[in-house]
């Protein structure tokens, strides 16, 4: 390390040690609104796409390609985090994702059909950025608190979804923004929690390179290690899951004769329940060193719901709304939280993290197309229900690989 660096770490370290709760208040505040930014654009569209498609003419597929293409981009970019955090730091690169935010919220907001869908995917691409760097900003400067950091985080996360779902035409109709307005809308909080992150590019911490903590074995090489293998199929079907559950549940209810409103409604309770469990099973398993029972216990609640509901035991619904909402909010804990228990350090954390959300949402963006596509080759959705039953018990294979304890390393002594 040379003489300017040294000085620059030196100055730093002063920095925060004459005031360590400001910067920890700053960052606490900054990971809640940033957790806010990260799903709201995209589902958000959802409730906008007849009004969309009567304005453009797009066809049904090209209007679910807005959906789906933010999910392709994060498995494009997804790799290129650590890198960028690498070269640039995490903070900084977490500001430029929150402007490449909100840039292409508001070109995909312009009145021209091209730039719909360039300003969609570079949102996705922003997204991106911010959903791998996240976990390892948590293994840095949340060590101790990596169960409580990653349950705000990820009930954020399913929050803004719901909340997005709710006020998108509400924003169009009665605020009389229309759906360009409401969609355009999402780039106001992105400029301003960029704001609130300048300060933290000061006074960001110096990263060290992190332990291995003792009685663990490791695994050398990410991309090679069977163990980062699990956790990112377990990523990857866990989104899987969900994508298919938020696109089809409500055509299943409906199909056992609950009317379209109820059927959006049963919909926004169940993500309800998923950002209960998204905040509860991080807290819980964070002070476990494995994390097996949670899994099989979120395994077994999803499996009781898809039963419920293939048993066309409809009185029940609320419960199986309920049952499946738990399961799935917790997936998404644990999916997120494993990106940090089964790294040593901030850089291997954002490696794996990198590496599961590039696979892992590239492989959710199938789910949605197969299952309709199975629906529609046997006209009915028995079939499609039992292979998504018989994925769930794929996830509860990964999962018990990807939640036992033990660490993947990487072969470097740099951090982020």
């Amino acid at each position: 390390m040379d003489t300017k660096t040294n000085e620059q770490s030196t100055l730093e370290q002063g920095e925060r040690q004459r005031n360590p709760g400001f910067r920890t208040i700053l960052l606490v505040t900054g990971i809640v609104l940033l957790a806010l930014n990260l799903r709201a654009c995209i589902t958000g569209v959802g409730p906008l796409v007849s009004a969309i498609r009567d304005e453009t003419g797009l066809s049904v597929t090209l209007a679910g390609l807005l959906t789906t293409l933010p999910l392709i981009a994060f498995g494009a970019v997804s790799p290129l985090a650590p890198r960028l955090s690498r070269r640039w730091g995490i903070e900084s690169m977490l500001i430029v994702s929150l402007l490449g935010l909100a840039i292409g919220v508001l070109l995909r907001s312009l009145p021209t059909i091209s730039l719909l869908f360039l300003g969609t995917a570079l949102m996705g691409a922003a997204i991106a950025i911010s959903n791998v760097l996240l976990p390892g900003l948590i293994k840095r400067d949340f060590p101790r608190q990596i169960g409580l950091m990653t349950a705000i985080y990820s009930t954020l996360v399913s929050a803004s979804g719901a909340i997005a779902d709710g006020v998108s035409i509400p924003l169009a109709q009665n605020a009389g923004l229309g759906w360009r307005g409401s969609l355009g809308f999402w780039a106001l909080p992105a400029v301003l929690t960029a704001l609130l992150w300048l300060p933290l590019l000061r006074a960001r911490a110096r990263p060290g390179t992190g332990t291995q903590a003792p009685g663990k074995q490791t695994v050398r090489g990410v991309w090679k290690s069977p163990l980062a293998w699990q956790v990112t199929l377990f990523m990857g079907l866990q989104s899987w899951t969900f994508y298919i559950v938020v696109a089809w549940f409500p055509a299943i209810f409906e199909n056992h004769g609950i009317s379209p409103t109820n059927a959006g409604w049963l919909l926004s309770l169940l993500q309800l329940f998923g950002v209960l469990g998204s905040f509860i099973a991080p807290q819980i398993a964070g002070r476990m060193r494995s994390q097996r029972t949670l899994v099989a216990l979120s395994i077994l609640l999803a499996l009781i719901a898809y039963v419920g509901i293939l048993s066309n035991m409809f009185g029940l619904i609320l419960l199986w709304c309920l049952l499946l909402g738990l399961a799935q909010g917790a997936y998404l804990g644990l999916a997120l939280l494993f990106f940090i228990l089964r790294t040593p350090n901030a850089r291997s954390a954002a490696e794996l993290s990198g590496m599961a959300q590039s696979i892992g949402y590239l492989l959710a963006a199938t789910g949605p197309l197969i299952f309709g596509w199975l629906h529609d080759l046997t006209h009915g959705w028995t079939v499609p229900l039992l292979v998504l039953g018989a994925v769930t018990l794929v996830l509860f294979s990964v999962g018990m690989g990807a939640s036992r304890d033990a660490i993947v390393d990487l072969p470097t002594e740099n951090d982020l």
